[in-house]
């Protein structure tokens, strides 16, 4: 196995970025982190767009950002980062950004959803750049304070400039990712990793397993307090002993109890879920997965607010919240 050699901050120039006026369409998790990050890493001229009426505006305000509407900053900005909801990515492209763009103007995207399927089509003279920090965009944040960062992928799409890839290299340097490692990628590639990452595992099969787990014993006849202690609150020690030493090395720290029950089942469970995997891969790559999820947008998400109360309302919460209580997490 061939792995690729990390860029770290001493590899990377930041100035190609800090001559250019960059505009950031967002102020959420994601928008917020790279607009502080990149500011306190040495980049001035950062532009904060919102739409009017944005609850966030106050917030880029307080902050000291120049918060501008999203046509002006088309009008304005060297590269917008476009830091919104991916779902809203092909309306802003098509209602603000394109009509105002001027001449040149770069895109950047921290995920590969909207170029990979197709909700924007960037016209020829435009750098489009991938700027990935692997993980949720609070922890951008919180990972820079703390004088770290997270690993980061990069990828060009389109090189109208020559600069493309010095610009998304320095990007994920002003995040903090060059204190990680920064390694090259493609839209496709991390498009596909990170939905099928998200569906599969760290949340879709993280949450079913969890649930059909805490289900089976409390059928079984075990008190739903203790079902859920050993099939949920848990999985943050198992979770951080992956994050620290690998999941051999997680086997390693548990009990050979844990381990050898473990190994036998694992492979059962590989089998059950791999004609899912490969269900998900083929709906992602076909794009079928990304007309679904905009067309649930344009109708006000309501099938991901009828999935959001169905799984508010299973059991198991109610028994979380009760150990979360008397633990005084809440």
């Amino acid at each position: 196995m061939t792995l690729p050699d990390a860029l770290y901050d001493h590899d990377i120039d930041l100035s190609p970025l800090q001559a250019c006026t960059l505009a950031i369409i967002g102020y959420g998790n994601h928008g917020r982190s790279h607009a502080l990050n990149l500011r306190d890493s040495g980049v001035g001229k950062v532009l904060v767009a919102l739409r009017e009426g944005s609850p966030s505006r106050g917030k880029a305000t307080s902050d000291g950002f120049d918060v501008v509407s999203l046509g002006e900053a088309a009008a304005r900005a060297d590269y917008i980062s476009i830091l919104a909801a991916d779902e809203a990515h092909g309306a802003i492209w098509t209602d603000h950004v394109a009509p105002n763009r001027k001449a040149g103007q770069g895109l950047i995207f921290c995920h590969g959803f909207s170029i990979e399927y197709g909700l924007i089509d960037p016209p020829a003279d435009c750098d489009v750049i991938l700027a990935a920090a692997k993980g949720p965009g609070g922890a951008v944040r919180e990972s820079f304070v703390r004088g770290g960062g997270l690993t980061g992928f990069w990828a060009t799409q389109q090189d109208a400039s020559g600069q493309a890839d010095d610009i998304a290299k320095a990007y994920l340097k002003g995040l903090g990712c060059g204190r990680a490692g920064i390694f090259p990628t493609s839209f496709r590639e991390e498009a596909l990793a990170d939905i099928l990452g998200e569906q599969a595992v760290l949340v879709g099969g993280m949450c079913a397993l969890a649930r059909q787990g805490y289900e089976t014993l409390v059928e079984a006849g075990l008190s739903p307090l203790m079902a859920y202690i050993d099939t949920v609150h848990e999985l943050k020690y198992i979770a951080e002993l992956i994050h620290m030493r690998g999941i051999a090395g997680m086997y390693a720290a548990i009990s050979d109890t844990a381990e050898f029950g473990a190994h036998g089942v694992e492979a059962r469970i590989a089998d059950a879920v791999k004609p899912v995997f490969e269900d998900i891969v083929s709906d992602v790559t076909s794009g079928a997965f990304a007309r679904r999820w905009v067309a649930d947008f344009e109708q006000d998400r309501a099938g991901l607010h009828a999935a959001r109360s169905r799984a508010a309302g299973h059991e198991l919460e109610a028994t979380g919240r009760y150990l979360r209580q008397a633990l005084g997490l809440e």
